[in-house]
């Protein structure tokens, strides 16, 4: 694992260019490539943000994604982005006018098209997994490195107000969790079939136009997620964000995984497994030394056939507390041991919110059972957080998770900040979930029936 995540075949990892010489300020001009489900959730934070100037927008189904979003700029901004199929022809009459571009393409893409955005002189702001492949993803640190210019990777959770301050305030600053010796996160979510193609028929792409980037038919192109040459599964579509944040929390990269899949429950007609990628993947990852210099232990679960367990959520469990982080707010808690040290002091300055007295309210049915333990929330104002408004019930409504990584990304390209997740640290996350695929592949060990009978 080490070898993987640190030298990754003759990559050496180095902090890389984390901002550039810009001007403060300055209206940028960009393009966007790729706008399905992750693209459309990154442009609609995009058009919400100032001083953009929307140059380009590509994507190869033209008659729907690409003519929502070129509509969507034009409504919006009042700018007339131009239309591209092959994202070589906008790097050809574009490039040189560009100050960033944004892709959210299926994985298999995001290599070669960084790679070219890169060579051609273009800031990138790539979503996650950076490829579908590890080489893939080390051609695109080495062309950012030889480019000098800036590569941020989708992992929107570093920039996220929340978890900077829960790493930095909470974990490190007031220690609030004491020693962390194990943590536990999840990603669940019910039973959803695969996308079907439009009834339309005029929304279609046809066979041939499929064919010429790869694709068998409409139900490929819309499931890419499922196949191996395109995308990498639930382990890369959802693990990846919190498999990236175990390390960046601990402090540390892993040094051994063990992981098991099932490709069990999504079947064909034929029954044989309607995806090549697992449905369900359980793996745990070992550290050897933390921020703390401790060994840790971290169980990681994506499941799609359950939404079971409350959400999605990373856990960092010490002898004196436990953090539970969520980008949903409403999931995050902290848990105070019975053995540690009062709060109350922590609460006073503001550290942390209240406490949710109604927990220590539960039953012990065993003499063995550790006693409830109360659970506390995060302080009502963390610096960084943005409330835009009201929803029409009243409700707070805050900045989208998205725009705050969006953000970071655009004040870099400006020279005002830094990069909160450049792709040489990325690749480090990278590195540990194509390991933990190879786990499935060939860690778990096989148990026979006589395995289970006492002879």
């Amino acid at each position: 694992m080490k070898t993987a995540s640190v030298a990754g075949g003759g990559l050496v990892l180095s902090s890389g260019m984390l901002k550039a010489a810009g001007a403060s300020g300055k209206k940028l001009n960009v393009a966007m490539v790729g706008v399905g489900a992750e693209g459309r959730v990154l442009l609609q934070s995009l058009l919400k943000l100032p001083n953009l100037n929307f140059v380009a927008i590509c994507d190869i189904w033209k008659s729907y994604a690409q003519r929502y979003a070129i509509a969507m700029v034009k409504k919006t901004l009042k700018q007339d982005a131009k239309g591209y199929e092959d994202y070589k022809l906008l790097i050809k009459n574009h490039a040189k006018d560009l100050d960033a571009v944004f892709i959210a393409t299926p994985d298999c893409w995001h290599a070669p098209m960084t790679v070219d955005f890169l060579e051609a002189g273009v800031n990138v702001y790539c979503e996650k997994m950076m490829s579908d492949t590890l080489e893939g993803a080390r051609k695109m640190v080495l062309a950012a490195r030889k480019s000098g210019k800036l590569l941020q990777i989708g992992h929107q959770r570093k920039s996220n107000p929340r978890y900077i301050y829960a790493r930095e305030k909470l974990l490190r600053g007031a220690s609030i969790c004491g020693n962390i010796m194990a943590c536990n996160g999840q990603w669940n979510r019910a039973v959803s079939f695969d996308l079907q193609p439009p009834k339309n028929q005029k929304y279609t792409m046809s066979t041939e136009e499929l064919n010429k980037y790869g694709y068998k038919n409409m139900h490929q192109f819309l499931n890419w997620r499922w196949y191996k040459g395109f995308g990498g599964g639930a382990i890369s579509d959802l693990g990846a964000h919190q498999i990236d944040i175990f390390g960046w929390m601990l402090g540390a990269r892993p040094s051994r995984v063990m992981a098991s899949g099932s490709r069990d429950y999504y079947k064909k007609p034929d029954g044989s497994p309607a995806h090549d990628w697992d449905d369900n993947v359980m793996c745990i990852f070992e550290f050897d030394k933390t921020f703390q210099g401790k060994k840790a232990q971290v169980f990681y679960q994506v499941l799609t056939t359950t939404s079971a367990g409350g959400g999605y959520f990373e856990s960092f469990m010490g002898d004196q507390g436990t953090l539970k982080m969520s980008e949903n707010p409403a999931l995050i808690k902290l848990f105070r041991e019975n053995n540690a040290p009062k709060w109350d002091t922590l609460i006073e300055e503001g550290v942390i919110g209240g406490s949710d007295a109604s927990g220590a309210s539960v039953k012990i049915a065993d003499s063995r059972e550790s006693a409830a333990l109360v659970s506390y929330n995060f302080p009502d104002k963390i610096p960084g957080v943005v409330v835009i408004g009201k929803d029409k019930d009243g409700n707070t409504v805050e900045k989208p998770i998205h725009m705050y990584h969006l953000e970071n990304f655009l004040g870099a390209v400006r020279g005002e900040n830094k990069l909160n997740c450049d792709a040489e640290h990325a690749y480090e996350a990278e590195a540990a979930v194509f390991k933990a695929r190879e786990a499935i592949e060939n860690g778990p060990l096989t148990f026979e029936e006589s395995d289970f009978v006492v002879s």
